[in-house]
């Protein structure tokens, strides 16, 4: 057995042939392994194959996305216009009732302000003539006075007195805007005047007055009562 092993490391030749039977098999081993790789290029489809085909699908697919989308996003805009839709119908409501409440506050305004000018007006005019009642009454006394005045008499101190008196009052509702109405003389006039009775007078004019028959008196502008007077023709 020693022997046996001795000639097989002694033997070079021996060597040699399992070195090249080991190569030849690695050899076999490698060419079947690129047959079987290139088959596999053949049958199965590369990675640019595979996107080539898929490719077509994609456009399909983002159509499909975006029709979503563009119908959310139109359901979105037609929310939005029915609602811009709305608020400008509310702004016109808006718009007709201001101007509806601006007619009625300046109609208003208006009213109130007449209101006031008329009060102030009535209560002018009440202040300004607040004796008109009173002095009318007085005027028949007044009267009464000056027809006294004139009836003759030998008392002195009968007339001295109707006279004072007559002054007294006078005066004063003098104080208070009443004054006789000028006659005498002066043109007729309808509205100061009440023409009782004419007569003709050589040298004067028609529409003078001659005579007065019963004084007339105003109170500041307003006619008090109207004289009475004979007037020429």
């Amino acid at each position: 057995m020693g022997t046996k092993m001795s000639n097989e490391k002694n033997n070079p030749a021996d060597k040699e042939h399992g070195r090249s039977t080991d190569s030849k098999a690695e050899t076999i081993l490698k060419n079947a392994e690129a047959a079987e790789s290139a088959e596999k290029k053949h049958t199965e489809p590369s990675a640019a194959e595979e996107k080539q085909t898929e490719a077509p699908k994609q456009p399909e697919e983002k159509k499909k996305l975006f029709a979503g989308k563009d119908k959310e996003t139109e359901k979105k805009l037609h929310e939005k216009e029915e609602e811009i839709k709305k608020l400008k119908e509310q702004c016109e409501s808006l718009k007709t009732d201001n101007t509806k409440l601006k007619t009625e506050y300046l109609k208003a305004y208006a009213d109130t302000e007449n209101t006031k000018k008329r009060l102030e007006r009535d209560f002018d005019q009440q202040n300004k003539y607040r004796i008109q009642g009173f002095a009318k009454e007085i005027l028949p006394v007044l009267d009464n006075c000056e027809r006294a005045m004139n009836v003759k008499s030998e008392d002195e101190n009968y007339r001295k007195a109707f006279t004072m008196v007559h002054k007294s009052l006078t005066a004063a509702l003098k104080n208070e805007g009443v004054e006789e109405i000028e006659c005498l003389n002066q043109p007729y006039d309808a509205n100061w005047h009440q023409a009782m009775m004419t007569e003709h007078v050589d040298g004067l004019e028609p529409g003078i007055i001659t005579e007065v028959l019963q004084k007339g008196y105003k109170l500041k502008d307003r006619l008090l009562r109207a004289a009475m007077v004979k007037v020429s023709e």
